[in-house]
């Protein structure tokens, strides 16, 4: 059975998400893995040497990724599951590190149902927050 190539790339961009910020932090890897293991691909050959970090993951790979999956017309629904599948990684290790951050921005502005014109009510702030509230949460249950 082939893997589905979206998926895949979802992958990939996982990865490279977990690399933005020059590391792979152990809730990240361990994140990873399960998601990995959830999708079948443990066996892959485009996802192993990513995967167990047999090479880092350049900021430009991942944003080439993160084009090659939303394609020339990104609609609004794959990028808000996109800011999803990124967002459910971020939160694995707790904190939102600036880079992460700003990937979560650039995905907003390629959202074509974003209005500019409404502060406060961006995905990524709500994504942020969500992962903030639910990270505060776990520290004082």
């Amino acid at each position: 059975m082939t893997a589905d190539p979206r998926v895949k790339t979802l992958l990939k961009i996982l990865i490279g998400v977990a690399w933005i910020d020059g590391q792979i932090q152990p809730e990240e890897r361990a994140y990873l893995h399960n998601i990995v293991k959830e999708k079948g691909l443990e066996n892959e050959p485009e996802i192993q040497p990513l995967l167990y970090e047999f090479r880092p993951v350049k900021a430009a790979e991942c944003y080439g990724w993160v084009k090659e999956y939303l394609g020339e017309q990104p609609t609004s629904e794959a990028c808000q599951q996109l800011i999803e599948a990124i967002s459910g990684l971020i939160y694995s290790d707790g904190t939102v590190d600036t880079s992460e951050a700003k990937l979560l921005t650039d995905l907003q502005l390629l959202d074509p149902a974003q209005a500019p014109s409404e502060p406060g009510k961006s995905p990524v702030l709500t994504a942020i927050r969500s992962v903030y509230q639910r990270w505060i949460s776990t520290l004082n249950p």
